[in-house]
């Protein structure tokens, strides 16, 4: 038993599948772990407690299949969000991946296109490929940004049926002006789709594109409890877009795919967002900090509206990676040449790597 038999490439796979790498960060048990873009907080014991006694009441009808339409949820998803939204303008996934991938399903597959701007979220195309659809990785500039002109000439040019936008990016932490995302949506008969996971972490005073729906019948802006939410573990996404669009995901979604527990935790969460967002002015805080530090080392902080600094001029990245490692120290190399990402934490993890990292030299 347990004994390889066959190879991967053995198996009768889709062709498009063959080749594919599966999405996935390196996992290890060290002592201070910022390589996922976690809140690195704890949920707040109160809330904590009752999300509990929320979800032992949803246990006590666990025997009988859950709201398919998780009304309760998604009204508090609009009144969270607010700009006048109704509940039938949102929709919910276990995790925003599976948001994206339920649009993905109804608007892209086999001999449709979907296009990002890359750098980008790495899971964009692995979602377009596993769906059949093609991906197209458009181009930003030099320092990450996206020019609306820039952005729309391009989508005019290739012409997509879905276009990705992440705003802020990741994970480059790159401001996304909401000029872009009107000049996408008008640039494209498509779906437009702005990802705003990181909204919570961009200066407050700065509009979401949720004050763009209206109107704009194909355009979705996605949100995940993850991060500001401190939520990862409990997999909550959802998205706000026309009641049209929401009940076309309807025909893709799986039956009764959010349980009644997720629906019940989601909720007790929601219900507390004042105490679960305290802390984001505490990790935008040591985000702050992260950049001014790794500029004062001689690295390059590129700007974050997120809660992780991407930092450029590492000399070899892997070895620094590495170094860091050693120390106890867990960040990501995300593939972008001379750069590494770290995800801002509580103020004794943010020390304990940017000591690290002086230790390890400068531009290591």
């Amino acid at each position: 038993m347990g004994e390889v038999t066959v190879r991967l490439d053995d198996l009768p796979l889709r062709d498009d599948l063959r080749g594919m790498t599966p999405y996935g960060a390196p996992q290890a048990a060290l002592p201070v772990a910022l390589n996922v873009n976690e809140n690195t907080h704890p949920v707040p014991q109160e809330v904590a407690d009752d999300i509990l006694d929320a979800v032992a009441r949803a246990l006590r009808d666990v025997n009988r299949y859950p709201d398919r339409e998780f009304t309760g949820l998604r009204e508090a998803f609009a009144g969270y969000l607010g700009h006048g939204l109704s509940p039938e303008q949102i929709w919910a996934a276990n995790g925003s991946n599976e948001v994206l991938q339920h649009i993905l399903q109804a608007f892209g597959g086999p001999g449709r296109t979907a296009m990002g701007f890359a750098p980008t979220y790495s899971m964009y195309p692995i979602l377009t490929r596993a769906t059949g659809a093609s991906w197209i990785a458009g181009e930003r500039e030099h320092d990450f940004s996206l020019t609306a002109e820039s952005a729309a000439a391009q989508v005019r040019e290739r012409r997509p049926d879905i276009v990705f936008l992440c705003a802020p990016n990741n994970p480059t932490g790159t401001p996304l002006r909401l000029d872009v995302v009107q000049a996408v949506y008008d640039a494209t008969d498509g779906i437009v789709i702005v990802d705003e996971a990181y909204e919570e972490f961009a200066p407050r005073d700065e509009p979401s594109a949720v004050s763009l729906l209206p109107g704009r019948p194909r355009l979705v802006v996605s949100r995940t409890m993850s991060k500001a939410f401190a939520f990862a573990g409990a997999r909550v996404g959802y998205l706000a877009a026309d009641p049209a669009l929401v009940d076309a995901l309807r025909l893709v979604r799986l039956p009764y795919h959010l349980s009644a527990l997720t629906q019940a935790a989601a909720t007790a969460a929601l219900a507390h967002a004042d105490t679960m967002l305290s802390m984001v002015d505490e990790i935008v805080a040591q985000r702050d900090r992260i950049s001014a530090t790794v500029a004062a080392l001689g690295y390059t902080a590129h700007e974050s509206w997120t809660n992780f600094v991407l930092f450029g001029g590492v000399d070899d990245p892997a070895a620094t990676w590495k170094a860091l490692y050693d120390r106890g120290v867990l960040i990501r190399d995300v593939g972008i040449a001379h750069h590494l990402r770290v995800t801002a934490g509580t103020a004794d993890e943010t020390t304990a790597f940017l000591d690290a990292l002086a230790s390890v030299g400068s531009r290591s």
